[in-house]
């Protein structure tokens, strides 16, 4: 079943599933968002003078929408991409001339049930200095040239190990960057052999393409699969957030600042209304499956920059079900509070960064935390805003951020701020 979505008389919006409807109003948790001011934690005003109203801290970057980039379509790759001439994250790479035609993912074939490739189981005082060189502790780190992917000889154990930032909707950005890294070919296919890959989450809203990053994402797996590798992909709070809009439209749920809905939420966020009329049944299984955190080669691997995680259990498998369990559920609140602890972030910034991700670590196990969510330029006081750069230059991100001590990794690259964000993909262990 294809879902369908008008935005042409926000009074008769309907969501497919529950056929609530949306009259267009703003709810006490949708208001503003200052991603650019300091984030003291879960109960930050949203307005320092009135401190009566509290929004959930959670939401203080999220309910935000940054401006869009510019709309692209996405196309072919060129049979012979000059990525190898580009080191790391250099450049972009070089689009095809006009004319080409549009390249688009095959759709996705529905499979067994259970995929083969899924298991379940303080502000700064200071803006950061980019720094040039791998594995420094604070700094964008850029990504040196990967040998091929496939290169691991049969009897030497796993492949190498990659993971990818949030994508929101990027298609071509994806595209373009999985290319680079001799992820894919120049038809969109599984070209790595025996590499694994994990995605952080957050696929949708924002960008013009969630769903077809979606089916990319489905369609690689099995193919990942079939040649010794893996492709795989963690839970962000915009699966969430998509997954109860889907499910509850503009159904109330209680928040700490009064009553909210997801529809709204989704919609203040970013949500596409082409990604809603796309949203058909095996993405919601798919989505609803995936797990929120994972461990692989000592690196733990979540979306969010977030304790909260601790909330929900003391080991990976225990946070995995207990997050399935809510999502089993039919309560609206829940799963709005399940959306509300994952969009905390800057955890692991500050002073006491360092103590919260060893907190993490010594729980989950793991040395390093690698995670999305939270957009680096943020991260490190370095974002533009709509009047230039608030930070002292703006720099563009050239590769993830290494920072808390060299415990935490941030691999959002900001990918929907044009001119200086951009979608980021590594290889474990940096450098």
């Amino acid at each position: 079943m294809t879902h369908s979505l008008g935005w042409i008389d926000p009074a008769q919006v309907r969501t497919p599933r529950t056929g609530a409807s949306y009259d267009g109003r703003m709810t006490p948790v949708d208001p503003f968002a200052r991603p650019e001011l300091p984030d003291s934690g879960p109960r930050t005003p949203l307005d320092p003078s009135r401190p009566e109203i509290h929004g959930d801290g959670s939401t203080t970057y999220d309910f935000f929408t940054p401006p869009p980039r510019p709309v692209e379509e996405a196309r072919p790759h060129p049979v012979e991409p000059p990525y190898d001439a580009v080191p790391g994250y250099a450049a972009e790479p070089a689009f095809p001339d006009a004319g080409v035609p549009v390249f688009t993912p095959p759709p996705y074939l529905p499979g067994p049930p259970d995929p083969p490739t899924i298991e379940f189981g303080p502000p700064l005082s200071a803006p950061v200095a980019f720094a040039q060189a791998p594995m420094a502790t604070t700094g964008t780190v850029v990504i040196p040239a990967p040998a091929a992917p496939g290169a691991a000889a049969e009897g030497e154990g796993p492949g190498p190990l990659y993971v990818v930032g949030d994508v929101h909707g990027y298609l071509q950005a994806l595209l373009d960057a999985l290319h680079q890294a001799g992820i894919i070919d120049a038809d969109g296919h599984w070209a790595a052999g025996p590499a694994r890959i994990w995605f952080l989450g957050d696929f949708t809203d924002r960008g013009p393409d969630g769903i077809g990053v979606i089916d990319l994402v489905m369609n690689l797996a099995p193919e990942a699969a079939a040649a010794g590798g893996y492709c795989r992909a963690l839970m962000g709070n915009h699966e969430l957030l998509l997954l109860g809009a889907d499910r509850y439209g503009d159904q109330a749920v209680q928040s700490t600042a009064g009553t909210a809905s997801f529809l709204a939420a989704w919609r203040l966020n970013g949500g596409q209304t082409t990604d809603m009329e796309r949203l058909e049944d095996h993405h919601v299984t798919w989505l609803s499956r995936l797990p929120a955190m994972a461990v692989e080669d000592d690196h733990l691997l979540v979306h969010s920059d977030t304790t909260a995680y601790l909330e929900y259990g003391d080991s990976v498998d225990a946070v995995n079900d207990a997050i399935h369990e809510v999502l089993r559920s039919d309560e609206a609140d829940d799963w709005w509070d399940c959306f509300r602890r994952m969009t905390k972030r800057f955890s692991f910034r500050g002073d006491a960064g360092s103590t919260a991700c060893r907190e993490l670590l010594d729980a989950f196990g793991g040395q390093r935390v690698v995670h999305g969510h939270s957009p680096i330029p943020y991260l490190i006081g370095d974002a533009q805003s709509e009047n230039g750069p608030s930070g002292p230059s703006g720099q563009p991100v050239t590769g993830p951020h290494v920072y808390a001590d060299g415990l935490a990794v941030a691999m959002d690259g900001g990918v929907t701020m044009e001119g200086q964000g951009r979608l980021l993909v590594a290889r474990l262990p940096l450098g």
